[in-house]
């Protein structure tokens, strides 16, 4: 088995086939979370259950050892009336409690050491307000512990939990109709005696939010069932407290690998399409035990074939006990395949040597660039022949080599990391990180020979065209990015100018390519004096971005190589700020310097975990039509570039802010148990 391996990614079709393998199993199950269209649906507080569940057992949220951060607030209002709601429900009611005694106890001992004040300087006003929330209640568990413990008896703390609000499922119909109900009603059943709360003939209108834009109730609106069975709306409101809302209302099967790969496999309507054991398409029956198990969906001219199973396919979609039936009836089909094949040459100890060599991933070197920003530079074969400049990945150290301290196990989170140049031939990838506290200050802690979970490269390579004029407009980290985009950007034919800009002095890194990516770079510090161009050409403004390119537009800066009313298309990454502020811009202060039409887009860093593509919804992004107000969404982990008109930036500084209150408490925790490890020098 070989963890961290996207395939589409990591791996594909083709590099599968190519390494040896005769057969490829398509078994990803579900994907795409349905996206209710509702007012304030991205708010801070409102998740996806995809999001919330993985939160807890992929990164282990839930283990008190861990330290990543998941904010959930009570109450609780679950969406959908499916067993992922239930499960959604039952599993936030366990979690608070182990959410806030863990934030207390890091939190009386970081007080303890530095005191309470310097603690609590971190935290705005709202974050303050959370805290607070937090530590009250895990006082009051740990006095309920206290006081079960001396009268023997097993502490009420679902009680305490429901006193705050508990947690409540919202469902459109009622719950003897719902899926949860009719598929397995034992679980309703254990979820009632769990305290958990059902509200029946719901559906949801809007998000109602406080003064901060974090959820504080959810309308809903009453429904009623006509003569037909249809539901109708009785025109009554209801509102619920709710300070989170987690989205349960279904997904569509994980069919992402058809848009990544069309030439290989299709769809039909919202599963693979489906084909019979001489190739040609069939419809599947809609039957968990068909009379015709159509398991393929794609064949090569030497015989191999792809098959798939469970949520993917039509017959065999709805829940594990189906997916398993998917198995055990798809595997004949299979066998009878592989028998008209003639096996590939390559041995199995020879094939297991080969994908050990390009799928385990482990540090190479880490190399200092900043006193804030750290290389990894990793040995990763096949992602490194995989990567296209602009995609990105995802970095965890596994917890079984993770540093160990304070009852705390220095596993990362999930970091989405910047890809920044490869090294094919010698199947290297650096990936760029930012130390900003938390996980990312772990990076720093990586050995040489380490073994690391290095997931991707996902997202879509940047757009490089041939002969056009582009502007890269790079801020601080997204240097990292845009050197390699600049670099393919030259080689395809296209003149770039490239504005880099730094907040001090010393954040600048990796001179000589940042050069090599642009016809003329102009260096931007907002810390004077600057930068003193080290190529005949470049220029320097002490100053910002916006700042910088109209400088240049009015030649304030010396001799221009590049006109900006030939620029066509303009590609920034930097702060959210940054490229928010440059998107206004365009039509302002710079309007008069740039071409009518030119496309301005800007890659968007989403809050992102499982960057799979389409999967937990955490890097939803809002995106508002200019011209008609229009709402919509995309998922930033696979179009990570946006157009800058449309994104909601404010949007994204929301969603950027979910754990925030955990986050700084964290990062001073981490930076406490990097200290009791003599790993980072005490104050004083």
């Amino acid at each position: 088995m070989f963890g961290g391996v996207r395939f589409g990614g990591t791996l594909g079709i083709e590099s599968a086939f190519d390494t040896g393998f005769d057969h490829i199993a398509l078994c990803a199950g579900a994907g795409k979370p349905t996206i209710l269209d509702m007012k304030n649906g991205l708010a801070r507080g409102v998740r996806a259950a995809s999001d919330f569940l993985m939160a807890l057992q992929l990164t282990g949220a839930a283990r008190d050892t861990s330290i990543t951060n998941l904010r959930v607030r009570l109450p609780v209002v679950v969406i959908g009336g499916g067993l992922t709601a239930i499960d959604t429900a039952t599993e936030s009611m366990a979690y608070y409690p182990v959410q806030v005694e863990k934030f207390l106890a890091r939190y009386e001992i970081l007080a303890a050491e530095k005191g309470d004040a310097v603690v609590r300087r971190a935290w705005g006003k709202e974050e303050a307000i959370i805290a607070d929330e937090f530590i009250d209640h895990a006082r009051l568990i740990r006095k309920e512990r206290e006081t079960a413990k001396k009268e023997q008896r097993v502490p009420r703390v679902r009680e305490l939990v429901d006193l705050w609000g508990g947690a409540t499922m919202v469902y459109r119909r009622w719950m003897v109709d719902s899926p949860s109900y009719t598929l397995n009603h034992e679980e309703v059943e254990k979820a009632l005696e769990e305290g958990i709360h059902i509200a029946e003939g719901l559906s949801p209108v809007d998000v109602e939010v406080d003064e901060f834009g974090h959820a504080e109730s959810i309308k809903l609106a009453r429904m009623e069932a006509s003569d037909d069975g249809r539901l109708e709306d009785t025109g009554e409101i209801e509102h619920i407290k709710a300070r989170t809302v987690i989205i349960a209302a279904g997904t569509q099967p994980n069919t992402v690998l058809a848009r990544e790969d069309p030439d290989h496999v299709h769809v039909h309507g919202k599963y693979f399409e489906a084909l019979d054991e001489a190739g040609n398409v069939v419809d599947p029956e809609r039957s968990a035990k068909p009379s015709d198990v159509s398991v393929l969906t794609a064949f090569e001219p030497d015989g191999r074939a792809i098959s798939f199973f469970g949520d993917l396919h039509p017959s065999f979609a709805g829940n594990v006990v189906k997916a398993m039936g998917s198995a055990k009836q798809g595997y004949p089909v299979i066998s009878r395949v592989l028998a008209r094949k003639k096996p590939t040459d390559i041995s199995p100890d020879a094939l297991i040597e080969t994908m050990n060599d390009a799928l385990r991933a482990s540090v190479r070197e880490v190399n200092r660039l900043t006193p804030t920003i750290i290389e990894v530079v990793v040995h990763a074969p096949a992602a490194a022949r995989a990567f296209k400049p602009g995609q990105f990945f995802r970095l965890q150290n596994y917890e079984t080599h993770a540093l160990r301290t304070e009852d705390t196990v220095l596993a990362m989170e999930g970091l989405a990391m910047t890809g920044a140049w490869v090294d094919r031939e010698a199947g290297l990838i650096a990936v760029i990180a930012l130390e900003m506290g938390g996980s990312s200050d772990l990076c720093a802690m990586l050995k040489p020979g380490e073994q690391v979970v290095l997931m991707g490269p996902t997202g879509e390579p940047t757009e490089t065209p041939g002969n056009e004029t582009v502007l890269l407009a790079g801020g601080g980290l997204g240097n990292a990015v845009l050197f390699s985009v600049g670099q393919a950007l030259r080689a395809a034919g296209s003149k770039v100018l490239y504005f880099a800009g730094y907040k001090a002095i010393e954040d600048r890194y990796k001179v000589e390519q940042i050069e090599a990516a642009a016809d003329q770079v102009i260096w931007c510090c907002d810390e004077a004096p600057g930068f003193a161009p080290s190529r005949e050409g470049d220029l320097t403004i002490t100053g910002n971005m916006i700042e910088a390119i109209a400088a240049y537009g009015r030649g304030e800066l010396g001799q221009a190589k590049i006109a900006l009313g030939d620029v066509d298309r303009i590609i920034t990454i930097g702060s959210d700020g940054m490229m928010g502020a440059l998107g206004r811009a365009r039509h302002t202060v710079l309007k008069e310097f740039l071409k009518p039409g030119h496309v301005a887009l800007g890659s968007i860093n989403s809050p992102m975990q499982c960057m799979m593509k389409e999967i937990c919804a955490q890097c939803l992004q809002p995106h508002v039509d200019p011209e008609t107000g229009k709402h919509s969404v995309v998922f930033s982990c696979f179009n990570q570039d946006q157009p800058l008109d449309v994104v909601d930036f404010e949007g994204l500084r929301q969603r950027l802010g979910q754990n925030r209150t955990q986050e700084k408490l964290t990062a001073q925790w981490v930076d406490h148990c990097l200290k009791s490890l003599s790993l980072r020098k005490t104050s004083g």
